[in-house]
């Protein structure tokens, strides 16, 4: 991996080019670059979840996932490197499973409400689809692999079961769409 900062306003980006891990310089507009600014916004997003009262394992959890996005971004910023292990989209499965379990059937769309938690998970869970789509539109143009684009596609789904989980943590619920078809119902 490239140098670490020993000094934040290097200046050798005022022209509009970054320097990847590998040494090379891209424009700041360059598809990797949005890629690494979307999973480092996501990360952000994630720490500012992490500052809620959540339930302990949702709390280590996040927390891992903070350290794979942080190795997620690395290998995006060295084309040709592998920083991200399959292992840890295996372990968003388990995650998903576990939490998805615990909750009631959906019947309805859900809207990206309810306590703070909860919104700030589903914050978190459509900065993942944007980050997912960076990457997509990156590997049309350049390799990527398969597991980057994995994680932040489990990891966007584990947001909405974790936003879920997170308003029913003080006996709260989904915020349901109000639909013309539950309305119908409701009125039968």
């Amino acid at each position: 991996m490239g140098n670490r900062l020993t000094q934040i306003a290097t200046r050798t980006g005022d022209a509009g080019t970054t320097g990847l891990g590998d040494n090379t310089r891209v424009s700041k507009n360059h598809l990797r670059v949005h890629a690494m600014g979307d999973v480092d916004e996501l990360n952000s997003h994630i720490g500012v979840l992490l500052c809620e009262e959540l339930p302990a394992g949702v709390r280590g959890l996040l927390v891992e996932v903070q350290h794979q996005l942080f190795n997620l971004g690395g290998e995006l910023s060295i084309p040709g490197y592998e920083l991200l292990k399959p292992e840890a989209v295996a372990a968003l499965d388990e995650a998903l499973a576990e939490h998805n379990a615990a909750l009631p059937r959906l019947q309805e769309f859900i809207l990206p409400a309810g306590n703070r938690a909860a919104s700030q998970a589903h914050v978190c869970r459509t900065v993942a689809r944007r980050a997912e789509r960076a990457v997509v539109a990156l590997g049309d143009v350049d390799a990527v692999r398969e597991a980057p684009r994995q994680y932040l596609n489990r990891l966007s789904d584990l947001m909405f079961v974790l936003a879920r989980v997170l308003n029913r943590m003080h006996g709260g619920d989904d915020v349901y769409w109000k639909s013309e078809r539950l309305q119908r119902g409701a009125a039968e």
